[in-house]
């Protein structure tokens, strides 16, 4: 079998620089929390292929269900033959979607689709055209996910123009507040200045939706106060805009509840879902109120390979297993472990400015100096390599690239998650060297 460097040598020849690799490795075998790549080496998964792993590397659920209908029948375009895992799988997920009123769910193939979908229904249904995103939010790499997507580089460098009518307000970042107070003592809400933005930048008659990560993955793992979703979606009610909630990331269990805006009692218009939603499968979806989700006409949305039978297959058994094999629950204790060991490291490393998120979606902001906040964007980079070279695999993320996320498998084991935290810890003493 051909060698890591060898294999990368192929990779530069035949692939274009624009899909980044973030190491070097060419993986074999990958299986719960563990990848083996082809020269035998194992690394421990804090990254779960970008928070899509939550139930693990080839779950034994995930994998029968796969296999079982394949032998069935692999595709048959929900549009032309009907089959019965998309029905089901959508009325499991309108159960599990916040909210006491009628939803109905369509699916797509990625997150971005999901977004744009979205979008599609917030405009179609309230006649509106503008969509109202934050700063630090990712959305997607499509032309209007793009432009619904914050940060310039990489992701919208050299991609222009971007689409229209698409308006972006400030996220509650308490740790770099944009109004420059101090959380709590600030007394206000930072959803308030939603009734300012309407008046210097949109109209809230001209906006059809705002559009939300319960906690925001690329942008740094930022996480609203608690105040902040419950007067936006009233301020959305008020107005008759309809809320969206991005759970592309944060969702199918992330962070402790199965949608990451239950920790808010928010019951958003529209959620999108993807990523982990089919245990590495590719399946996204769009869960809404029936009286949005129901009105564009017949043929307006829609996908050849939308709701794969495959990938609604794997996603019913990745229910199963967050529910019946009891891996929501891990997750909430995983989140437990994290945050007392993270805690740990902050009061250990001065480099450790502020450590956010819910259950185990959990982020590091590194800092040259904790006074000044200065990124410590450098120092994020050498830790990822650092983690590389001992055996874990782990992300950084962030406007600065200076915060060090967690997206391991649920299924991870006490050893391998201590394994895992020992590796963090001896890197980050090497950062002091």
């Amino acid at each position: 079998m051909p060698t890591n460097e060898e294999l990368m040598q192929m990779r530069n020849k035949h692939v274009p620089q624009g899909p980044f690799n973030i190491t070097p490795a060419f993986i074999k075998e990958a299986k719960g929390a563990v990848m083996t790549d082809v020269e035998g080496r194992e690394y421990i998964d804090f990254a779960g292929g970008i928070g899509v792993m939550n139930v693990g590397h080839c779950h034994p659920r995930v994998v029968e269900a796969i296999k079982d209908q394949a032998e069935k029948y692999i595709h048959t375009c929900f549009h032309v033959a009907q089959y019965d895992p998309y029905i089901d799988l959508a009325a499991r997920l309108n159960t599990l979607a916040p909210g006491d009123f009628s939803k109905m769910t369509m699916f797509a193939n990625s997150g971005a689709e999901a977004v744009e979908n979205a979008v599609k229904v917030a405009r179609y249904a309230t006649k509106r055209p503008a969509i109202i995103a934050y700063q630090n939010g990712f959305h997607g790499r499509t032309l209007l996910t793009m432009s619904l997507t914050s940060k310039v580089k990489p992701y919208k460098l050299g991609f222009g123009p971007f689409a229209p009518e698409i308006y972006r307000m400030v996220y509650p970042y308490c740790y770099r507040c944009p109004f420059g107070l101090k959380y709590p003592d600030c007394g206000v809400s930072c959803a308030d200045y939603l009734e300012e933005f309407f008046i210097d930048y949109v109209a809230a008659e001209s906006t059809a939706a705002i559009i939300a990560e319960p906690i925001q993955g690329e942008g740094g793992f930022i996480t609203p106060p608690p105040e902040y979703f419950p007067k936006l979606q009233k301020i959305c009610q008020k107005y008759g805009i309809a809320l969206i909630i991005d759970e592309v990331q944060a969702g199918a269990g992330r962070t402790g509840k199965f949608f990451a805006i239950e920790h808010w009692g928010v019951e958003p218009d529209i959620i999108t879902a993807a990523k982990s939603l089919a245990g590495g499968m590719p399946l996204s979806a769009i869960i809404g109120r029936e009286d949005l989700m129901n009105i564009p006409h017949a043929g307006g949305l829609g996908g050849t390979y939308s709701g794969n039978p495959l990938s609604c297959r794997a996603a019913l058994a990745v229910l199963d297993a967050l529910y019946e094999d009891g891996l929501l629950n891990r997750s909430v204790e995983l989140g437990e472990i994290l945050w007392k060991r993270f805690a740990e490291l902050q009061e250990k490393y001065e480099i450790i400015g502020d450590v956010r998120g819910k259950g185990p979606m959990l982020g590091l902001e590194l800092v040259r100096d904790r006074e000044t906040k200065e990124p410590a964007t450098e120092e994020a980079k050498k830790l990822v390599r650092l983690c590389y070279d001992k055996g874990l695999i782990i992300l950084s993320c962030g406007n600065f690239g200076n915060v060090i996320r967690t997206l391991m498998p649920f299924v991870i084991t006490d050893e391998q998650l201590e394994r895992g935290m020992t590796i963090l810890e001896e890197s980050l003493d090497e950062l002091k060297k």
